[in-house]
């Protein structure tokens, strides 16, 4: 199974943040979580890394209804979507999604496979929509 799906930009860190967050609102998804991976790492190792970050992205509708089938499933809930700056190739950044199935994975409840369906293809959808700009 594929633990994400992935979309290669060139262009600014900030500018790949921008259009990743507007992919994912036109599927409906809000950024409920930031993190700052190197501004965290920095403050708390004095380690310094690449650009990036971690948004935990959520679909209002999709999580009350994995929720319904599963309240434990909210241990997997957001969906982190990670932007990152590519260490290898300057001026490209890396945008990858989880893949919602690892949901169906980690419990066989009925109902939470059309769930994770449904956030895939949004999902999928949100990544594609980067690429294709």
């Amino acid at each position: 199974m594929q633990l994400g799906y992935t979309a290669t930009l060139q262009t600014t860190f900030d500018d790949a943040v921008g259009r990743t967050r507007d992919a994912l609102s036109e599927q409906g998804f809000g950024v409920l979580t930031e993190i700052d991976v190197t501004a965290t790492l920095k403050q708390k190792l004095d380690e310094d890394m690449e650009n990036y970050l971690i948004l935990g992205a959520c679909n209002p509708s999709l999580a009350h209804r994995a929720l319904g089938v599963d309240r434990q499933i909210g241990l997997l809930l957001p969906c982190n979507v990670v932007v990152r700056d590519d260490v290898e190739h300057q001026g490209t950044v890396i945008v990858e999604a989880m893949n919602p199935d690892i949901m169906v994975q980690v419990t066989d409840a009925p109902g939470l496979r059309d769930v994770a369906a449904e956030a895939t293809e949004k999902l999928r959808t949100a990544i594609g929509t980067l690429s294709a700009r």
